[in-house]
C-alpha cells in the first residue's frame, strides 16, 4: 500500500524520483495535448510508488467518468492528459506527500466524424486533435476523382454550435447545422475559409457527380462527370467517348431526357453528322442525358440494342419506353 501522507516535518528527505514521461512521448502514445478526453477513451495510469493503479488499462464510461482505485470516480471527459494529470495528482495528496502520475491514450472513441459518398474509403474517423475538413477528407483517401460532385455538405449537432459559414443554415428540425463547401475553392486556396476545423460527430458527406452518358456507336461508351458544369455538349461528350465507330448512323442520332414527370425518357433527334461538318449548332447535354448514336439497322433493332447496352454499361435500365 501506498505510503500515507503525515506532517510533513515528520518525514525524512525524500529520495528522488524520476520525472514523469515528457509530453513527447504522451503524444506519441495518444494524442497532442489539446486532445480533450470523451466517453469510450481508453487511458493507462502510471504513478510512481502507487502500485494499485499502475498500467491498467481504464475506459472512461458513456458519462465521461473513470474509476481508480484510491481515486474513485472522477469525471474526465473534457481534460486534456496534462489537465488529467493535475486532477489525479490532486486527488492523490490525501496519500502521498508528491504524487507523480502520467496518463497516455491507448484507444480513441469519443471523437468521431463520419466520412460518406464519393470518398475512396467511407467510413468513421477518429479526431486526435484539432482536424480541419481537408485533413479529415485525406484520412478517407480523398474524393473519388471519377465520380466526386464539387461541393461537400457538413451537418453538425447544434450542441456543438452552428458551422462557422455564411452557407450555413438549420435544419427543419432545429437539432442539425447544415452547409455546402465549394471543394473546389477549398483545394484551390481560394477560400481557405471555408477549410473550417470540425467537431466531433460531424458528418461529412461528398455527393456523386452529375454524369452524361454516351452509348451506341462509340468507340468508349459510358457515363462521363460533368465537374462544375451545368451540361456538357454533344460533341465534346462524344469526344470523350472516343467518336464514332463501326457501322454508324450518327444522322439520327437521340438524346433520351428524363421528362419532369420522370415517367419515361423523350427523344430529341440531333443529327450528329452535320454537327460534325459544322453545318447545324451543337446541342447541349444535362445531366442525366443519354446520347445514343445508333448504327445503320433497323429501328426496332437499334432500340433493343441501346436497351441491352445500357443494362450491361450502367447497371440499371436508364431507358424505359
Amino acid at each position: 500500500m501506498a505510503v500515507l501522507a503525515v506532517a510533513a516535518a515528520s518525514l525524512p528527505a525524500q529520495p528522488a524520483r524520476p520525472a514523469p514521461p515528457p509530453q513527447s512521448q504522451q503524444q506519441a502514445a495518444g494524442a497532442p495535448g489539446s486532445y480533450e478526453l470523451g466517453p469510450g477513451d481508453e487511458i493507462v495510469v502510471r504513478g510512481i510508488e502507487i502500485p494499485e493503479i499502475a498500467d491498467k488499462p481504464v475506459r472512461l464510461d458513456t458519462s465521461g467518468y473513470l474509476s481508480l482505485p484510491m481515486i474513485g470516480r472522477m469525471r474526465a471527459s473534457g481534460l486534456t492528459v496534462p489537465e488529467l494529470e493535475s486532477a489525479l495528482a490532486a486527488r492523490l495528496k490525501a496519500f502521498l506527500v508528491r504524487p507523480e502520475v502520467s496518463v497516455a491514450i491507448t484507444e480513441f472513441r469519443s471523437q468521431p466524424v463520419s466520412v460518406l459518398g464519393a470518398v475512396r474509403t467511407p467510413g468513421v474517423y477518429q479526431l486526435h486533435g484539432n482536424k480541419t475538413l481537408i485533413e479529415v477528407l485525406s484520412l478517407a483517401g480523398g474524393p473519388d476523382p471519377n465520380t466526386a460532385g464539387p461541393t461537400v455538405n457538413i451537418s453538425r449537432q447544434l450542441s456543438y454550435g452552428r458551422i462557422p459559414l455564411a452557407s450555413a443554415r438549420d435544419d427543419p428540425a432545429g437539432q442539425f447545422s447544415i452547409a455546402d463547401v465549394d471543394l473546389k475553392a477549398v483545394l484551390d486556396a481560394t477560400d481557405p475559409g471555408a477549410n473550417i476545423v470540425l467537431q466531433p460527430h460531424d458528418i461529412i458527406t461528398v455527393p456523386k457527380a452529375e454524369v452524361v452518358y454516351v452509348i451506341g456507336q462509340v468507340q468508349k461508351p459510358g457515363g462521363f462527370v460533368l465537374e462544375n458544369r451545368k451540361g456538357m455538349s454533344v460533341l465534346e461528350a462524344l469526344s470523350r467517348a472516343g467518336g464514332i465507330a463501326g457501322v454508324a448512323a450518327p444522322q439520327h442520332s437521340r438524346i433520351l431526357r428524363q421528362r419532369q414527370d420522370r415517367s419515361e425518357r423523350e427523344e430529341i433527334a440531333v443529327d450528329v453528322r452535320r454537327m460534325l461538318a459544322g453545318s447545324v449548332p451543337d446541342a447541349m447535354l444535362l445531366p442525366n442525358d443519354i446520347l445514343f448514336v445508333p448504327t445503320s439497322a433497323p429501328k426496332h433493332a437499334a432500340l433493343r440494342a441501346v436497351e441491352a447496352a445500357i443494362q450491361l454499361g450502367t447497371g440499371v435500365v436508364i431507358w424505359r419506353r
